[in-house]
């Protein structure tokens, strides 16, 4: 799965500290903290007629991430969402849109590693684009691959921060195997998630997911965990093995930038009958009467 181009983003203005800047100008400063060494927290929104979904849910993770990794200087909700606002209406932009907010330790005053050397404040990003889910609803293929998720005990992935190596690692190997994306293992041989998404298996009508040691806890991922409560949906959130992904009855991944999308092919082995299943599109159908109904407006 490569994601496409899209003509209507080639004039976008993105927002970088206050300012909108074309894409073509924008740009950051090498002593920035997000350049120096992935000192950056980020989430991913996205916008449903005039209503950003889940919009306080993001930003609380934004903050507590900032929080976790120590940043001296937070923005605000208010300042965040006012400018967030102002980055949609500068781009006519009210529905089918996907925003990358990214938020960084800021600009330091001499190259290195070292906190201390920043004293210029945050620096804040705001990239909107009009960008549909990116996945094919119709199935994913993903392989498993051989970069293992990181542990708590090294980086706790609860701090959704910009440093993405091994995810990136991973989906190069999905790339020459050919596939959509790459399936995830903790160091214990848990299925931990995809290199972009978390995922959900299907086995015998329950809806099973797997715990967050060693991924985010993903907004998307607990709107089905609470759709699932909302309609009777059996649902557990456990260890997984890779051979109950071989097994599954279905498999199905969630994200903002892809809602939910089936997953049909695992390591070669067809995931149910090849083909999404029942469960997969009911589960999605709520989401989308969800997203029509609920989220922060920004009109």
């Amino acid at each position: 799965m490569k994601q496409t181009y899209s003509e209507k983003n080639k004039d976008i203005l993105v927002n970088i500290n206050g300012k909108l800047i074309h894409r073509d100008q924008a740009g950051i400063s090498p002593f920035d903290s997000a350049v120096q060494g992935g000192d950056a927290v980020w989430e991913g929104l996205r916008v449903y007629n005039g209503r950003i979904f889940k919009l306080i849910e993001h930003l609380d993770r934004l903050r507590e991430s900032a929080q976790a990794m120590a940043f001296a200087d937070i923005p605000s909700h208010e300042t965040i969402i006012n400018e967030i606002k102002k980055t949609l209406a500068a781009n006519h932009m009210t529905d089918g849109v996907h925003i990358r907010l990214t938020l960084t330790r800021g600009v330091k005053y001499t190259s290195g590693m070292d906190p201390r050397l920043n004293t210029a404040g945050h620096t804040l990003i705001i990239l909107p684009e009009h960008k549909p889910p990116v996945y094919d609803k119709g199935g994913l293929t993903l392989i498993t691959s051989s970069i293992r998720r990181i542990p708590p005990d090294c980086v706790d992935q609860n701090i959704h921060s910009c440093n993405l190596i091994n995810s990136i690692l991973a989906k190069i190997q999905a790339n020459a195997a050919n596939a959509d994306d790459a399936l995830m293992l903790d160091l214990n041989g848990h299925v931990a998630e995809t290199n972009a998404t978390h995922i959900f298996l299907v086995r015998h009508g329950v809806v099973i997911t797997s715990r967050t040691g060693s991924c985010p806890k993903g907004i998307t991922r607990q709107t089905v965990l609470d759709l699932c409560a909302a309609n009777d949906i059996p649902y557990q959130v456990r260890d997984i093995n890779l051979s109950e992904v071989y097994s599954a009855d279905e498999m199905f991944c969630t994200g903002t930038m892809g809602e939910l999308a089936a997953v049909t092919c695992v390591d070669g082995r067809t995931i149910g009958d090849g083909q999404p299943g029942a469960m997969t599109g009911r589960l999605s159908a709520l989401f989308a009467d969800l997203t029509k109904s609920e989220g922060y407006p920004i009109l």
